[in-house]
């Protein structure tokens, strides 16, 4: 696996925009979309929670203990995970280490912030 980053092209203005105060751009939409898409698994969803709980970064022997699954189904999350641009990751010897780009999640994080959304 490569050391690969993938950080969501938005222009300054719109990144940190909720969606309550203006529409996004096209290319935004498909950007967070896959995002967004990534995820919707719950497996996906708990992994990105173990990484970004971690300090730092994280061993992928470490996640995969944390889960009933294969190797090589953690191995397929995580890659979607990281193609997403939400975490990214280097081998080091036989292990490969996992972080979160935390850019990304803040600009979904914005994305979905809204006080017309809090709870009331």
């Amino acid at each position: 696996m490569s050391n690969q980053e993938v950080v969501v092209d938005a222009a300054p203005q719109a990144c940190c925009v909720p969606l309550t105060e203006a529409p996004l751009a096209v290319d935004q939409a498909g950007s967070m979309a896959k995002m967004f898409k990534a995820l919707a698994d719950p497996v996906r969803l708990r992994l990105l929670s173990l990484i970004t709980s971690a300090a730092g970064e994280v061993c992928v022997c470490d996640l995969t203990a944390a889960f009933d699954l294969t190797q090589p189904t953690i191995s397929h999350h995580l890659k979607v995970l990281r193609e997403a641009g939400l975490v990214g990751s280097e081998r080091r010897g036989t292990w490969v280490y996992y972080w979160a780009w935390l850019e990304n999640l803040k600009q979904l994080s914005v994305l979905l912030d809204s006080p017309g959304l809090a709870p009331t």
